[in-house]
């Protein structure tokens, strides 16, 4: 049976990814850095460990024992300003590059942005194009996934929304006019096609960019986040150089808030591939965004923000 390594596995799209693979009947390995904290393992599946940090180079070689596939999802960008994309996402994937090489591992999927770009005036679609570049060069049979924003329980895109939404009475701030076009893509879909794309030899040595099933501006989907639920705001468009500044401001007095800088270049300009994308290379048809939020209702996301306010403040 061949032996995964997810790096990033206790992530968002990596605990989405490990189900998937686990339930397929794969023998799963997560990557985790060494940390005072408690991981937030998958519970019920029978996975394994490996501790490494990305540029600890004699732990990520032994990671790799017995490893044939290996899906790189750790980045940075979560972190906001504090992240240090150098050294993760860059660094970080030379080194499992090195290591997956040096064990002969036979394929590495990489999940990065639609827009990734080395000339990118945005930090984290430079990095993941450079990212691209390591796994590209790497002799390895390679799948990379350019994915639209991805959504779904546990993220950081509606969850940060229906936190601030809930928060913020009266109004809602919104980068530039809103007008800006996302293509949503819900977290099982993305974790189904990395599965799929396991055994299907069309996918090797090949960059994809999906995205859900429909094109929705930035005003929409508050709003469509708004109505799950059920509450009105109105809608205050800012500059982006001005969010920017308050959202800087508010991350070094607040760590824990739901918005990033990397948050707001995304929303920066259109984020969108073919509508057909996903149907036409994986036989899938995604979700729409308004299918999948029942996770926001019943929900008190204001004292969800509080709490995790408080929980990392005191660390």
């Amino acid at each position: 049976m061949s032996t995964i390594l997810v790096t990033g596995g206790t992530g968002f799209i990596g605990q989405a990814l490990v189900r998937h693979l686990a339930d397929a009947g794969y023998k799963v390995r997560i990557l985790l850095r060494a940390s005072s904290q408690s991981p937030n393992l998958p519970r019920s599946l029978p996975v394994e460990v490996a501790i490494s940090g990305l540029n600890d180079e004699r732990g990520l070689r032994a990671a790799m024992v017995g490893v044939d596939i290996v899906y790189h999802l750790a980045g940075a960008e979560w972190l906001g300003a504090y992240a240090s994309l150098m050294e993760i996402d860059i660094q970080g994937t030379q080194n499992i590059v090195a290591a997956a090489a040096d064990a002969r591992v036979r394929r590495l999927f990489f999940v990065s942005h639609l827009g990734a770009d080395r000339a990118s005036a945005y930090p984290v679609l430079k990095a993941k194009a450079i990212a691209e570049e390591y796994i590209r060069r790497s002799g390895i049979d390679f799948t990379i996934m350019r994915t639209a924003i991805v959504f779904g329980n546990n993220d950081g895109f509606t969850t940060g929304l229906a936190q601030l939404v809930s928060s913020i009475p009266t109004f809602f701030f919104v980068p530039g006019d809103g007008e800006n076009l996302l293509q949503p893509l819900w977290v099982e879909d993305l974790a189904t096609c990395l599965v799929w794309g396991l055994n299907d030899e069309r996918t090797f040595n090949q960059m994809f960019e999906i995205g859900g099933p429909e094109y929705l501006t930035f005003n929409q989907v508050v709003q469509t986040v708004m109505e799950k639920l059920n509450l009105r705001r109105r809608l205050v468009h800012l500059r982006q150089p001005y969010l920017r500044a308050l959202t800087v401001f508010m991350e070094n007095i607040l760590p824990a808030t739901p918005v990033s800088v990397y948050w707001l270049d995304y929303l920066a300009t259109n984020r969108a591939s073919n509508l057909d994308s996903i149907p036409r290379f994986f036989n899938l048809m995604p979700s729409r965004l308004s299918q999948r939020l029942a996770y926001l209702e019943n929900h008190d996301w204001r004292r969800e923000l509080w709490r995790t306010l408080i929980r990392r403040s005191g660390r």
